[in-house]
């Protein structure tokens, strides 16, 4: 590719869909993994992509092992197709491939990670109910003041500044959709979410999860890794671990993320995993002029850099 720098970015839950299994690149290494993934979650991952309807697909505990394999499969198409990464990051779930394809965990460690992190989600957010809802066209700091006087209401992800979601217990987010609403966001959107993901009404499952990520073997990354909780790029193994331990309480910091990759100057963007969700945010950043994002295919791109 004639570009000076490109960055990886990895999907996360909500970019599932059916069958997105039958267009991963063969990796002789997959249906091991998707063996070891219906293992350990004691699901047929296999037949309800497959078969399924699409409210069984958004399942947590079935997103995210599924989300992760096949994020992670189309990583290393990449890498084996010759794209060298400068830096790799990803969306909530995806920060998890991101750093197995960075090598600061095995893909086997990552998946054991997520398939506990999906348990924990779940569990969490049945006994804590609550929602989220993206809100368009408004500023994330008057979204944060809002949040903050309502009380029961948080950021939940800022993904540009054209889309920032709110995350909380059903009443907060509601009164939220009221307040900001009148206070001039073009729209606030439900989601179709089963709980109030990156808030602190999930501290059962980070503090759990932080536990689990205590124990697990990190090494230094081989490509230097942005996440979620701070965007700044990083190698080192126990940074890695001690920000991927907050990751499921505090907010997604997308747009942040989108302008450390771009700090450096011109870089290209190519999303791994399934639909383009990540290049399209990244065009409503536009204080990140400098990112170009890929607007070829992945499938395309890989046999365009392979002839």
């Amino acid at each position: 590719m004639s570009v000076a720098r490109t960055a990886l970015v990895f999907p996360g839950q909500g970019s599932q869909h059916e069958r997105m299994l039958e267009s991963v690149p063969y990796n002789d290494a997959l249906e091991r993994l998707l063996d070891a993934a219906e293992a350990l979650s004691d699901m047929q991952l296999r037949q309800i992509v497959r078969y399924a309807e699409e409210s069984d697909l958004a399942d947590t505990r079935v997103a995210q092992p599924l989300l992760y394999l096949v994020d992670w499969a189309w990583g290393v198409a990449l890498l084996e197709a010759g794209i060298v990464p400068d830096a790799v990051a990803g969306h909530s779930l995806g920060e998890l491939a991101a750093l197995a394809i960075a090598g600061a965990i095995s893909v086997e460690a990552g998946l054991e990670l997520v398939v506990e992190r999906s348990k924990l989600m779940s569990a969490t957010a049945a006994a804590t109910p609550g929602t989220m809802a993206a809100v368009l066209g408004m500023d994330v700091r008057v979204i944060e003041e809002t949040c903050a006087a309502l009380g029961g209401v948080w950021v939940a992800n800022d993904n540009s500044p054209s889309q920032v979601v709110i995350s909380g217990t059903y009443e907060g987010v509601e009164a939220a959709t009221r307040q900001l609403t009148g206070g001039g966001a073009r729209r606030v959107v439900p989601l179709r979410v089963s709980g109030p993901f990156h808030s602190p009404l999930m501290q059962p499952a980070g503090e759990a999860f932080e536990r689990i990520v205590a124990n697990a073997q990190f090494r230094t990354a081989t490509i230097p890794v942005v996440q979620n909780t701070d965007p700044v790029p990083t190698t080192d193994a126990e940074t890695i671990r001690q920000r991927l331990t907050r990751q499921i309480t505090e907010p997604v910091r997308w747009a942040e993320t989108m302008r450390a990759l771009a700090a450096d100057g011109p870089v290209t963007l190519i999303e791994a995993g399934p639909g383009s969700v990540l290049t399209g945010l990244v065009r409503g950043i536009e204080d990140v002029s400098a990112i170009a994002a890929e607007s070829t295919g992945v499938a395309g791109l890989i046999e365009e850099v392979s002839s």
